[in-house]
């Protein structure tokens, strides 16, 4: 849903509320492992930090949305948990206009092992201008090193997407490197 100016508090409620049971706009869930998905799949990762204090520290940002604490991009609610079936709104301010995208969460992925992980994904809802899943993503390699991971897979699914799509894909890559650079922030903040 486009807008030209920042929706209110009452909109974005009402943009969630009917958000809630749509479906997802593509399927099937978990489309990202798959080895042959019918969009592009985009990934970005980059060191975030170094031993268990600092993997700890990016799971509870991760938890908290920090990734999505950009200036230009917002999650609503801002409280929201990331249990499978939480619905977010998804706003987005680009070209002087305001987009609010609905996505659900699908499933998380953890392993406590050789390598730590933690994560989740959502997926877009059929009012998302773009179709596909998104999956957040922390590991820790034998050596400390903490990564944070973002891959998707997406294709346009409203007709302004499909027209802008150069667009969008730039948006979409300076996403991934503004959220990599906002995991950074947070953990510098809370050493």
């Amino acid at each position: 849903m486009f807008f030209v100016r920042r929706p209110s508090p009452l909109a974005i409620d009402r943009f969630l509320a009917e958000s809630q049971d749509l479906p997802l706009s593509y399927e099937p869930i978990g489309i990202l492992e798959r080895t042959s998905v019918g969009g592009r799949i985009d990934e970005l990762s980059a060191s975030i930090g170094r031993g268990e204090a600092d993997f700890a520290r990016a799971r509870s940002a991760l938890i908290a949305w920090e990734h999505f604490k950009l200036g230009w991009v917002e999650v609503h609610p801002a409280s929201a948990g990331i249990g499978v079936g939480t619905v977010v709104a998804v706003l987005i301010r680009h070209l002087g206009f305001w987009s609010l995208n609905g996505c659900r969460v699908v499933y998380h992925v953890e392993g406590a092992f050789a390598a730590p992980r933690f994560g989740f994904a959502y997926g877009a809802l059929t009012n998302h201008a773009e179709a596909g899943e998104e999956l957040f993503e922390l590991s820790m390699a034998p050596t400390g090193d903490v990564t944070y991971r973002i891959r998707a897979v997406s294709w346009p699914q409203a007709a302004l997407a499909r027209l802008g799509q150069p667009v969008v894909r730039r948006l979409q890559a300076r996403f991934r490197a503004d959220s990599v650079r906002a995991m950074q922030r947070a953990l510098s903040r809370n050493p």
